[in-house]
């Protein structure tokens, strides 16, 4: 990553799942000493704020399949618009959440930018629900999906109508919770997943050569990183609204961030899920902080 610049774009939305405190996820994260972390480093570090999320609620939920779309939208759009100008003035978006759900503003910001951006979603789930085959109504879990232009027009327009994102240029590492029409699109799509098994199995070392080479071949324009801190094992991120045993160890998520930093290939990077509520002693805040550290640069030595 040849910029030196990096803007902080907080989002302290909750709206895309049913456990409250994630809204506080920025404000932790922030705590945890993130900027100064940054400006060690070298980078010149502009915190852009928090994107405006109102504390109101639809009272009436017009389609259970999509709970809160209004407000998912609004912070989505606004999220987009904010992106974008960060890339406008070449600086690297570094954004906060905040639950998955707005990955979708993210990617729809970027998309203006890059015609050909691989996606690296560092996740225990798949996020490619759609409305159809939703087990809970959440959107957080249809970031992806909705960024192939899965879904409801209202998230999948945000900014422009085409696809943000292609189905070939998405690699999962982490996942190891499913859902059932998940799976029936990952395999109609072909979209590459490590899930734990292959982790397990391979090492995480070959797991982001294979990575970053595959991207190196598909010649990507850009590459960002969303990571959500459930694809940590809960031993080392207890604050996280869906929890899943069984996840990447610390050591495993500081590899797989100093090899994306060595690549040279990182343009962006999101961080999200982090719910201070279920945290201990804002352990789960501090390890996004490290991993962002070794993700920019950080070394043991």
């Amino acid at each position: 990553m040849g910029k030196k610049d990096v803007s902080i774009i907080g989002v302290p939305c909750d709206y895309g799942q049913q456990r409250r405190g994630v809204d506080m996820g920025p404000s932790a994260i922030r705590y945890a000493g993130l900027q100064s972390r940054l400006t060690v480093l070298g980078y010149s570090v502009e915190d852009e704020g928090d994107i405006h999320v109102s504390n109101q609620t639809s009272t009436v939920q017009v389609d259970t399949q999509l709970l809160n779309l209004d407000e998912v939208v609004r912070v989505n759009t606004a999220l987009a618009k904010k992106v974008t100008e960060v890339v406008e003035k070449q600086r690297v978006p570094l954004v906060l959440g905040g639950d998955h759900s707005i990955a979708i503003g993210t990617l729809a910001g970027l998309s203006k930018h890059y015609q050909n951006m691989g996606v690296i979603w560092f996740d225990a789930h798949a996020d490619l629900n759609t409305p159809e085959t939703t087990p809970s109504g959440n959107i957080h879990g249809m970031p992806l999906a909705t960024s192939l232009g899965l879904g409801h027009e209202r998230l999948t327009k945000i900014l422009h109508d085409a696809p943000k994102i292609k189905q070939e240029n998405i690699i999962i590492i982490g996942g190891r919770s499913i859902d059932e029409g998940e799976r029936k699109l990952i395999k109609e799509l072909g979209i590459k997943v490590y899930t734990m098994y292959e982790i397990d199995r391979l090492g995480m070392t070959y797991v982001m050569e294979d990575t970053l080479e595959y991207f190196r071949k598909q010649k990507i324009d850009g590459l960002h990183l969303s990571l959500d801190l459930d694809a940590l094992d809960p031993l080392y991120t207890p604050g996280v609204g869906t929890p899943v045993a069984g996840g990447i160890t610390y050591r495993e998520s500081h590899l797989a961030m100093e090899m994306i930093q060595e690549s040279g290939l990182l343009t962006s990077a999101e961080f999200v899920e982090v719910n201070p509520i279920l945290d201990e002693r804002n352990k789960t805040a501090d390890v996004a902080v490290a991993l962002i550290g070794s993700l920019f640069g950080e070394t043991l030595v």
